[in-house]
């Protein structure tokens, strides 16, 4: 036994040196080192309180030049440090904008924790829009200020044409806050036209984005501003109720008619005639219209918004995962995604992952129903508000949509004086 051991030893080892000869092992040494990973180290939080810091400053500055000194040009070089602060050297974050998202998943998502300056730059223009307009909008947002300097010739929208664009923030923050409160995504981040700028570098697509935006802002004042951001939805809604806003004139308005045409973004309220243009009986039949109708609008657009949600929800992960693991029978190892292979080959049951998505699933559908819902609302009090005739004597701002960008203060020909109190 011992001889026939030793044998069987000689023999493998034998067979060991051909196979070694005949497959050599491979060459490591090409000169080749892989590289070292690395993590970005957490931001120092006193740059965190200098943001914050610099936010305030920023926003109190706005509002002393636009109140005390009717200056465009201090909005203007305002607008200018904005873009090389908030923009390029903090490459769009923290963004007013964005955070919107981070306070849909703190109500979403108890585990996660709101960091203090996404609250501040959340809550701080919402304030100061409160009290004194957007101000936010006229020079300390980055996303506005790159627009304002690229304006070149400004032409007009019709009104209606406005209105229906302006319809667009509400949907886009619907979807945002859904998204967000899910777990799904920061839509708002992903599709931002301007951080490939700031950060110079992004994806083909979004960089194309961003220039197509600065080329439509050359002709259309604030194209995002107005048409596509969802933080404005949140500021108009605070300026419209705010304590005082900028006017066009210091003093009562002579009818120069100078600003009329000085706004880029429509948000100057032409004098109207005491008198409506018709009957007043034709009125009263369209607003007892608009009420009569109002419910069933907005039921039917909670439905459909149900419907949408529930149709949105596949953009989910854990949904998306879900509905291809319950369709596994129908497709093979092949037409299965990385991720649903793994989870199918993992033996877990799919009770659970079932359950989550089909929570998921309600959350959108809800959301999306009151989404609807509110959109509906918004479209008949639209309606409402053109259907009631307002008499108006002079040239005023529309608080909701003035960006307090102070350009019609350089039309206005009456100045204020010393005691003149250039605000209302």
């Amino acid at each position: 036994m011992k001889i026939i051991f030793t044998v069987l030893c000689n023999l493998i080892w034998v067979l060991e040196a051909v196979a070694e000869r005949r497959f050599p092992r491979p060459d490591f040494s090409s000169g080749y080192t892989p590289p070292e990973t690395s993590v970005p180290s957490p931001r120092m939080q006193w740059l965190e309180y200098l943001d914050v810091l610099m936010l305030m400053a920023a926003l109190v500055l706005v509002g002393y030049l636009l109140f005390r000194r009717r200056s465009r040009l201090g909005v203007l070089l305002v607008s200018i440090f904005s873009i090389a602060y908030f923009g390029f050297w903090r490459h769009g974050c923290v963004c007013a904008v964005g955070s919107v998202q981070n306070m849909a998943l703190g109500f979403g998502d108890t585990e996660y924790v709101i960091p203090l300056a996404v609250i501040a730059f959340f809550a701080l223009p919402l304030l100061f829009a409160l009290f004194s307009g957007r101000v936010f909008c006229a020079g300390v947002c980055p996303l506005g200020a790159i627009q304002d300097l690229v304006l070149w010739r400004p032409i007009k929208i019709k009104l209606w044409l406005n209105h229906t664009l302006g319809m667009i923030p509400w949907i886009y923050l619907g979807v945002a806050i859904l998204f967000a409160a899910t777990g799904t995504g920061f839509p708002i981040c992903r599709w931002d036209p301007f951080i490939g700028v700031f950060r110079l570098g992004a994806s083909s697509p979004m960089l194309g984005f961003g220039v197509l935006v600065l080329i439509t802002g050359m002709f259309i004042g604030r194209p995002y501003c107005r048409f596509l951001c969802p933080y404005s939805v949140l500021l108009g809604i605070m300026s419209r109720f705010s304590r005082k806003h900028v006017a066009i004139t210091p003093d009562k308005c002579i009818q120069c008619r100078l600003c009329e045409d000085a706004c880029p973004f429509g948000a100057i309220r032409k004098p109207q005639p005491e008198a409506p243009p018709e009957p007043r009986r034709k009125g009263i039949r369209r607003l007892a219209l608009i009420f009569v109708l109002t419910p069933f609008v907005v039921l039917s657009a909670a439905g459909a918004g149900y419907i949408f949600g529930n149709v949105l929800s596949k953009s989910n992960h854990e949904v998306a995962l879900a509905l291809e693991i319950h369709q596994r029978n129908e497709l093979s190892m092949e037409d299965m995604s990385l991720e649903s292979e793994a989870y199918f080959t993992s033996g877990l049951p799919a009770g659970k992952l079932y359950s989550e998505a089909r929570a998921v699933q309600e959350k959108f559908a809800l959301g999306g129903g009151v989404l609807g819902a509110v959109l509906a609302l918004i479209v008949c009090m639209k309606l409402l508000g053109l259907s009631v005739w307002r008499s108006q004597t002079e040239y005023e701002p529309d608080r909701a949509q003035c960006m307090s960008c102070g350009r019609c203060f350089e039309y206005c020909p009456v100045k204020p004086g010393k005691g003149d109190a250039p605000d209302n």
